[in-house]
């Protein structure tokens, strides 16, 4: 840059990042969502720039720990998710259940299910951006099952933090696991989950339904 000009910054005041820089940081970004996935939050970042392409100089040029990569892949998480609940919503507004659906499936290809071991391994869940992050995820999919429910198709007795736990069980195997064909069925018994969804209920269920207050709540 030369002397005395401005350095370029985005409308949060941040740097901006050149188009190559952030390809980089989006691939490096992508890679360690899937290998935290596979392998857990101590996959060695070695393994995460091969998988990016990059070098290992790339990845800490960005990212200057690995608790530094967690964050960002779960502000990543979050981001996606929510826009796919407020995606669907937006295109399936005639019918709010396909609406569920589409997103319930959308979500399982985000990897959703990676959120809760990654935030559980020393990130600052009080970060103002995940704070942020977090809110719009749980505002969209609120929205969501609201009209699903308003249009009589949703079950009365689910909240969001059912739907939660469903696709954080239904959608990650555990790290190493041997089932290395797993993700084949996982929309297949995604379906079986939501046809159980809709009303009328054909049984009453144990309990109370979770909230995700109750899900963030330790005992």
């Amino acid at each position: 840059m030369a002397a005395g000009q401005p350095e370029r910054v985005d409308a949060a005041g941040q740097p901006r990042l050149r188009a190559d820089a952030q390809r980089n940081r989006e691939r490096i970004i992508a890679a360690a969502r899937e290998a935290m996935v596979e392998f857990g939050a101590e996959v060695p970042l070695d393994e995460v720039a091969r998988r990016a392409g990059v070098g290992n100089a790339t990845l800490y040029r960005h990212f200057a720990d690995r608790l530094e990569l967690i964050h960002h892949v779960t502000l990543s998480v979050m981001y996606r998710t929510a826009q796919a609940a407020e995606g669907a919503l937006a295109e399936e507004s005639d019918d709010p259940f396909q609406a569920l659906r589409c997103f319930v499936h959308a979500a399982v290809d985000e990897r959703i299910g990676a959120l809760c071991p990654l935030l559980s391994d020393g990130v600052d869940v009080s970060h103002p951006d995940l704070i942020a992050a977090r809110e719009r995820l749980e505002a969209a999919i609120e929205a969501l099952m609201a009209a699903a429910r308003d249009s009589g198709r949703l079950r009365t007795d689910i909240a969001v933090g059912d739907l939660m736990v469903a696709l954080t069980q239904l959608t990650r195997p555990l790290p190493g696991s041997v089932c290395t064909h797993f993700d084949r069925f996982v929309h297949r018994h995604l379906q079986l989950f939501l046809d159980g969804l809709l009303a009328p209920a054909r049984s009453e269920l144990p309990g109370t339904a979770a909230t995700l207050d109750d899900l963030r709540r330790r005992p």
